[in-house]
């Protein structure tokens, strides 16, 4: 009778049954062992009928807990003696990956885990190594990537992310229709843009199909998306270019400070959102952000900026107030303020473009990399950049065909 309720539980159907199950208390452990019962199958490797069984080999596998009993899936597996390709080939188990020594069931627990937790911490909780999770994880991530459709793909949004100390970075590119991580890779140069017209090409998509390409003002990007993506409109991130302002709002007051030493403990409230000033702060700025300071004039000048992006206007508005706004820079006598134009001028394309549609930013994938780069730092880096890229997917890819998480179904808890 627990025979038959455990190869229920596994999903098991004939000719596959569970023919014992051994509890040792004493060992905190639970076996369960399956066995093939046929004397024919079919060959594995080309898929002929009811050929005849060579012999066997003992494999096992840990499988999710048995209350508190860690359990053990154990099977004299089959293998195959083919008369019409002549293999010999073993069969492949429902319950798990092929080359894993750990059931699907775990696997999905695992990447559950891993997705919201360092691995070395996961590893802990499943009494796991953190080398065993990684293989999980790489090979989940890769398999499932593979079966990935991007035939649709026609908005993407390019950024790179630092993957360890120094300048190391790679390259994230996500689908911005369908706010989703398609590629990454390491470096951050125009080559990365050629892999990923190469990539998506192996996943139903042409670069051809590429409308709008999403990034900031890095010549790299450019020069790559100009070469690999001709067909593309470049859309440079509003996001961008507010740093930008706010960089040169910052070169103008720490030239000021050297005479005024108290601005120096000003930087960001002239930085914030005017929305997000403390009470502290606003007390401050009442008064400062009126007054005929260089830093003052240059804030006001970056504010206007941030409020033509906030404009619900058309694309042929938005750019008449864009124009207006250069006029009042030029004449700004601020040079950090008129570099900032001048970038806009060399820039005014792809700038224009991100006005025509809200989808037209990188606000998605800013937040994306904030949710990695905190993964990054909560594990205390990930080892390899290969690593931290399967890390990539699995917090942002949202992959379709990743083993579902066995306790997803289970009753929540009134």
């Amino acid at each position: 009778m627990q025979e038959a309720l455990f190869s229920q539980a596994l999903g098991l159907v004939k000719p596959w049954e569970v023919t014992q199950v051994l509890l040792d208390v004493q060992a905190n452990k639970i076996d369960l062992h399956i066995a093939w019962d046929s004397d024919a199958a079919d060959c594995p490797a080309c898929g002929a009928p009811s050929q005849a069984l060579h012999d066997h080999r003992q494999r096992s596998w840990r499988h999710l807990d048995f209350f508190q009993y860690e359990a053990h899936v154990h099977c004299q597996l089959p293998r195959v003696q083919c008369n019409a390709c002549k293999a010999t080939s073993q069969l492949q188990v429902p319950w798990a990956r092929s080359g894993s020594r750990f059931t699907l069931m775990f696997e999905a627990l695992a990447l559950t885990l891993a997705r919201e937790m360092p691995v070395a911490a996961c590893a802990r909780i499943l009494r796991s190594s953190s080398n065993a999770v990684w293989r999980q994880i790489d090979a989940h991530v890769g398999l499932a990537r593979r079966q990935e459709s991007y035939a649709n793909v026609k908005i993407i949004g390019i950024d790179e992310t630092s993957s360890a100390k120094g300048h190391d970075y790679i390259t994230l590119i996500h689908d911005l229709e369908q706010s989703r991580l398609i590629y990454a890779t390491p470096g951050k140069d125009g080559a990365t843009i050629e892999r990923f017209c190469k990539d998506i090409q192996t996943h139903q998509g042409r670069p051809e199909q590429i409308e709008v390409v999403c990034m900031d003002m890095s010549k790299a990007f450019i020069q790559g998306a100009a070469k690999h993506l001709p067909k593309a409109a470049i859309a440079f991130d509003r996001f961008h270019v507010i740093q930008m302002a706010n960089k040169a709002v910052d070169l103008v007051r720490r030239e000021e400070a050297r005479g005024e030493d108290w601005l120096k403990k000003t930087r960001w409230a002239w930085l914030k959102d005017k929305s997000k000033w403390t009470d502290k702060e606003r007390g401050k700025m009442a008064w400062m952000a009126k007054s005929r300071m260089k830093t003052a004039r240059a804030w006001r000048i970056k504010e206007a900026l941030r409020d033509i992006y906030a404009l619900k206007a058309s694309p042929e508005e938005t750019a008449k107030a864009l124009r207006g706004w250069l006029h009042w820079a030029d004449r700004s006598r601020l040079y950090p303020i008129k570099d900032l134009a001048k970038s806009i001028k060399t820039h005014w394309l792809g700038i224009v473009k991100s006005f025509e549609r809200s989808l037209l930013h990188n606000g998605y994938v800013e937040a994306v990399n904030s949710l990695i780069q905190a993964a990054k730092a909560k594990a205390r880096g990930y080892g390899t950049t290969e690593h931290f890229i399967a890390m990539s997917f699995l917090i942002a890819g949202k992959l379709k065909h990743l083993p579902v998480c066995p306790l997803k179904k289970a009753r929540a808890r009134p």
